[in-house]
């Protein structure tokens, strides 16, 4: 019998049919994967096997622990079975964690609940419990603070709520999305011990093949609800059947044909540049602190250039793009655009602003959801010191939807209207629109599923093809920065640590950070290798 056993699972919310025959199975001490896009049913399929199924639902079929049957178990022994016998570590670890409370109290509150031990000795498991997933207590106290933690490290804390009564399945959806190349690789081993070390079954759910390749015993593939394909890991990916199956490892790894990098003069000029920030005095009468967040960072970038920036968070990434665009100036060094400062007597330069535009990591975020696309897209107009008349607008409207691969009649919709993939487009039309001298890329693609990932990066090829476009593209995917630019910085605590031509960095890296970076990245396996 089989820890987990999922048995044509069908499910309904309020009258649409969500999942369709659904059959999986996770044994103990086995890691089971469940791959495929943003719909295809994959985060439902686990929240059935909590019991979190939204109101409206209707399910038929079976999910069975260990024999009992979790879809005609009560709401009060399911609440005993969570937590006891199933664990779950969600995407987000800062919406899953309370705010005020510790990082102790959160995690000895898993094990209250379920009465197992009196407080003391809950605190105890805790300590014992982060520990275990690298949170010593030397560093990381109990009396810490989400807040006061990065991502990587609250991620290892929401791992610690769920595994804090060893429980016997682990489901993990998504728990290395947001995480840089690094804190990636490690909580994926994080994960991988556990599962070996407490003999538990983990139920891994992902939208990219090349991080469980080479951690997942078995690989589940979903598309719009079904389970079209699965089986062993090195049999699956030898010998891939389904058309769907093909296609995800194909997007997984990517690559687009780039124009060829002409030879124009320099656009933006970074010269020692350096951006401190002051930090709380540690005792009240003593001075307040000085964090150097950038520390005299220079660089170039030429017309028709594409430059991309990798770095672990926390590296200055994001505080030298805001320094870029004129958000914040800077105490020392100087930035220019075509030779002219971005902040010019300690006040942003709006004639250089208007020659930069920028596409965040969350285009639906980036957007107001009450007004049209076509309102949308033209708030960069707003810049322009006379723009366009009535009929230049919807002419421009129309001919950057249609440069992004969308329809003119797409103007007069709603954002919510479109999915994931349509929203990051027209924010590459809205960023388009006025033709900037150089655009900002900020994670454009890491919230994407990997076939939409495709896409938009064959799009900024074609654009690049089409406009010239520079741009400074800002990821923390190795693989997307190394087939879709020309030249590469590689940031660390404030400082480029290596810069040089793309492929020549990622080939033959010369700094130790560097290496550490392009070995702790998801490769795809060589299938040719495997199935040799």
């Amino acid at each position: 019998m089989s820890l987990l056993d999922i048995t044509n699972l069908s499910l309904s919310i309020n009258g649409m049919p969500i999942l369709r025959n659904v059959s999986l199975s996770v044994n103990t001490g086995e890691i089971v994967a469940v791959t495929g896009e943003s719909g295809s049913g994959k985060s439902l399929t686990a929240l059935a096997s909590m019991g979190l199924l939204p109101k409206g639902s209707q399910t038929t079929g079976t999910i069975t622990l260990e024999g009992q049957d979790l879809l005609t178990t009560s709401e009060a022994d399911l609440c005993n079975i969570r937590g006891n016998d199933i664990g779950m570590v969600f995407q987000e670890p800062m919406t899953a964690l309370n705010p005020v409370q510790t990082i102790g109290a959160q995690v000895a509150e898993t094990i209250l609940i379920h009465g197992s031990m009196r407080k003391s000795d809950a605190m105890a498991r805790a300590a014992d419990v982060l520990t275990r997933v690298g949170l010593h207590q030397e560093q990381f106290p109990l009396s810490r603070y989400p807040h006061e933690l990065s991502g990587g490290q609250r991620q290892r804390v929401v791992i610690a709520m769920a595994i804090a009564l060893r429980p016997k399945l682990l489901i993990a959806d998504e728990p290395t999305t947001a995480l840089d190349v690094t804190t990636q690789a490690q909580i994926l081993d994080l994960l991988k011990d556990l599962a070996r070390d407490y003999d538990m079954g983990l139920l891994m759910i992902t939208h990219d093949l090349a991080v469980v390749s080479d951690m997942a015993d078995k690989i589940v593939v979903m598309h719009l609800g079904e389970v079209v394909e699965q089986g062993e890991t090195r049999s699956l990916l030898t010998n891939m059947k389904h058309d769907y199956t093909k296609m995800l490892f194909a997007a997984s790894g990517h690559q687009v044909n780039l124009p060829d990098l002409p030879a124009y003069d320099v656009l933006l000029s970074v010269k020692n540049v350096v951006r401190d920030y002051t930090t709380p005095r540690k005792t009240v009468f003593g001075s307040k602190g000085v964090f150097r967040a950038l520390n005299k960072v220079s660089f170039d970038i030429k017309s028709g250039e594409r430059l991309g920036l990798v770095g672990e968070s926390g590296c200055g990434k994001s505080t030298l793009t805001r320094a870029i665009l004129g958000l914040e100036d800077v105490q020392g060094g100087e930035i220019t655009l075509d030779g002219a400062p971005v902040f010019t007597g300690r006040k942003p330069n709006f004639a250089v602003r208007r020659k930069m535009q920028v596409v965040f990591q969350d285009p639906f975020g980036s957007f107001n959801p009450r007004h049209k696309v076509a309102r949308l897209i033209t708030e960069p107009f707003h810049l322009l010191q006379t723009p366009p008349s009535h009929d230049e607008r919807q002419r421009l409207i129309n001919q950057t939807l249609t440069a992004v691969g969308l329809d003119p009649s797409d103007a007069n919709k709603y954002i919510h209207q479109f999915s994931g993939g349509q929203r990051q487009r027209i924010a590459i039309a809205r960023a388009l629109i006025i033709q900037p001298d150089l655009i900002v890329f900020d994670e454009a693609v890491s919230a994407l599923d990997v076939s939409v990932r495709a896409q938009i990066l064959d799009l900024l090829a074609n654009l690049s093809a089409k406009y010239n476009l520079t741009y400074l593209f800002i990821s923390h995917d190795l693989s997307v920065v190394r087939t879709i630019t020309d030249r590469v910085l590689v940031m660390q605590r404030g400082e480029i640590v290596e810069q040089g031509e793309t492929e020549q960095v990622f080939t033959a890296p010369n700094h130790p950070y560097t290496q550490e970076l392009i070995a702790a990245a998801p490769i795809l396996p060589d299938l040719q290798h495997l199935k040799e």
